[in-house]
C-alpha cells in the first residue's frame, strides 16, 4: 500500500507584480520522502518553500500539506511543519535552553510535555552538551543544529528546510546530512538547495526547478539508470546511426562531430546495461575500426547542466 501524501502542489503559481516568479508548477510528496528541491539561485525555490508553509498565497493553484488547504487554514498547516529558513532566526544572547523553551511556548506546548519534547529534539541534534551556551558562541553548525531542533520540537509531520547546509564547512555538512537522514524516519523531508552533490547525498527524489518552472521530478536511481556510450568510429564507415538505433535499449543516437582526423564521435543513449559490449560486438561484426568507446552514465550534475542549457537557450530563443 502506497503511503499517504504529505505535501501537494497544483498548477502554483506566483507573480510579483509583471514578473511570474514561479510557474505552474505541481508535484506530490509522500510520507517519509526525503526529496531535494535542486534549482540555481533565484529560480523559485524560495517562493515555493514560503507558499507551502503559509508565508505567501499564491497567484494561482492550489497546495496542501497533509490534506489541508495552505491557503485556507494557514495555522493548521504550519502546525504540521517544522521550517528551517536559509537564515534560522536565532537569538544570539540566549542559552539554548532558554531559546527551546521560548519556542516551545510559542508553539504552545503542553506544560506537561514541554520537557520531554524539548529532550527528544535536544537528543535527535545531539545537542545535550550545549544547553547552557548562548548561541552567539556556538559554530555555524551547531547553530543549525539548534534551528533544526526547533523546527522538530513540535514532532512535525513535514519538515521544509530552506539551504540547511548553507555557509557551512565540510565536516558540517557531512553532520548535518546524516542528522538529515535520521530525521527523515520521523517526518517527510522538503529541502532545498543549489549543491548537487547535498541532492545526490541525502535525498530520495528531486525536483528541478529551473526559471520557476519544475523541470524534472523524479527519484535519482531512475535518473541513473539511464546512460549511455560514446563511441568514436572511422568517418568512412556507413549505416552507423541506422545499425545503432537498432540494438536492444537504445532509445537515441546523435552524432557528436569529428574524433581526431579520421573518426566521428557518437553518442549512444540507452538503457540496456550491456551497451557497450553491445556497440563492440556490433563493430566487429561491420569491420569497423574504432577509436573510443566508454560508458557515459547519466549523472544529475549532467542532467541539471542540460536542463540549464536548454532553459537558457529557450529564453535567448524568446528574447530573440
Amino acid at each position: 500500500m502506497a503511503n499517504p501524501v504529505m505535501i501537494e502542489a497544483s498548477g502554483l503559481s506566483k507573480d510579483y507584480g509583471p514578473t511570474r516568479a514561479l510557474k505552474d508548477v505541481s508535484f506530490r510528496i509522500a510520507e517519509h520522502e526525503v526529496v531535494g528541491l535542486l534549482g540555481p539561485n533565484g529560480a523559485g525555490k524560495t517562493t515555493l518553500m514560503k507558499i507551502l508553509t503559509g508565508f505567501l498565497q499564491p497567484s494561482a493553484g492550489l497546495a496542501t500539506i497533509g490534506g489541508i488547504d495552505v491557503v485556507d487554514d494557514p495555522l493548521a498547516v504550519q502546525a504540521q511543519i517544522g521550517y528551517l529558513p536559509e537564515n534560522a532566526p536565532l537569538y544570539p544572547d540566549m542559552l539554548v535552553q532558554e531559546y527551546l523553551l521560548m519556542m516551545a511556548d510559542l508553539r504552545e506546548i503542553a506544560e506537561e510535555k514541554k520537557q520531554e519534547l524539548i529532550s527528544v529534539a535536544v537528543r535527535r541534534t545531539a545537542l545535550e552538551d550545549y544547553l547552557v551556551r548562548p548561541i552567539g558562541q556556538l559554530s555555524r553548525g551547531y547553530r543549525q543544529r539548534v534551528g533544526l531542533a526547533q523546527a522538530i520540537l513540535h514532532q512535525p509531520r513535514v519538515l521544509i528546510l530552506d539551504e540547511p547546509t548553507s555557509g557551512l564547512d565540510p565536516n558540517q555538512i557531512v553532520e548535518i546530512r546524516r542528522l538529515i537522514r535520521k530525521l527523515a524516519a520521523h517526518a517527510t523531508v522538503l529541502l532545498s538547495t543549489h549543491i548537487l552533490s547535498e541532492v545526490e547525498l541525502t535525498c530520495d527524489r528531486v525536483l528541478i526547478i529551473i526559471d520557476g518552472a519544475l523541470q524534472t521530478d523524479a527519484r535519482l536511481e531512475e535518473l541513473r539508470a539511464v546512460g549511455g556510450a560514446v563511441f568514436a568510429v572511422e568517418a568512412t564507415a556507413t549505416g552507423v546511426e541506422e545499425a545503432l538505433g537498432a540494438i536492444d535499449g537504445v532509445e537515441k543516437v546523435t552524432s557528436a562531430g569529428p574524433h581526431g582526423e579520421h573518426y566521428k564521435d557518437y553518442r549512444v543513449h540507452g538503457t540496456n546495461p550491456e551497451l557497450c559490449p553491445a556497440i563492440f560486438e556490433l563493430a566487429k561484426q561491420r569491420g569497423w575500426r574504432i577509436a573510443e568507446l566508454r560508458s557515459d552514465q547519466r549523472t544529475l550534475e549532467s542532467v541539471f547542466r542540460g536542463l540549464s542549457e536548454h532553459t537558457g537557450a529557450a529564453a535567448g530563443g524568446g528574447a530573440s
